[in-house]
């Protein structure tokens, strides 16, 4: 389980984060909010990519604030970019194989890894197609198999079911509400489809203005009133 305890971001004088507080329980949490609210900054801020000026980030008594980007990656945190960062020459299997590389994991038991997250995402029958002939959805999906390799713990998604049609959501939806119990890796979902979050999210966060304004069962911070007021617009 991950600790953000009183996280705080600036850029120059704006203030991203403000003193933000949470419980990374087991299992997926959603995180939602208008934007501008501070979602990726959070991501970027647990990745090492946004400049905290306060706080604490802890994992099994250290705090992932003292770690470089990369170590953390090796510690096992994985995420996802609203963008794609998919090469064009590259194919599925390369960039899945990159991350290996980049964590320095032993050659041996690399090709088991990969066959179990293409599997799992069932994806394994584009797994020789390069980047640049991916669709939207087979390039999501790459990104998110970059994220189950090498021993993931927490997983970051930022915005996956963008520009993604209704029937590919209900694969990414299958997908995220399967990887805890296949990967046993902690996820952190931040998507604008409420109807995703309701679906796969046990509890939910929600920012705005840098500030957490609710957190707890998702159920009931959807319902909740100055939620509905600051996302919803009702």
């Amino acid at each position: 389980m991950i600790d953000v305890s009183n996280l705080s971001v600036k850029y120059g004088g704006v203030v991203a984060l403000d003193h933000v507080s949470l419980h990374l329980t087991d299992g997926v949490i959603g995180l939602i909010g208008p934007n501008g609210a501070g979602k990726t900054t959070l991501i970027n801020a647990i990745s090492g990519f946004a400049p905290v000026v306060g706080g604490t980030i802890g994992v099994n008594g250290c705090d992932l604030l003292t770690m470089a980007p990369h170590a953390r990656a090796r510690w096992g945190l994985a995420r996802s970019f609203q963008q794609v960062q998919t090469v064009p020459d590259l194919t599925v299997e390369d960039h899945l194989l990159a991350v290996l590389d980049a964590k320095g994991l032993p050659r041996a038991g690399r090709a088991a890894e990969i066959d179990h997250a293409l599997g799992f995402l069932d994806i394994a029958h584009i797994r020789n197609t390069e980047g640049r002939d991916l669709n939207q959805f087979e390039a999501r999906m790459t990104e998110i198999g970059k994220c189950l390799v090498g021993g993931p713990r927490m997983v970051l998604l930022d915005e996956p079911g963008g520009g993604l049609s209704d029937i590919e959501m209900v694969r990414l939806r299958r997908a995220i509400t399967r990887i805890h119990a296949e990967f046993g890796a902690q996820v952190l979902l931040v998507d604008h489809d409420v109807d995703l979050i309701r679906d796969v999210c046990s509890v939910t966060a929600v920012l705005d203005f840098g500030k957490l304004i609710a957190y707890g069962l998702t159920s009931e911070v959807l319902a909740n009133e100055v939620v509905r007021a600051a996302y919803l617009g009702r």
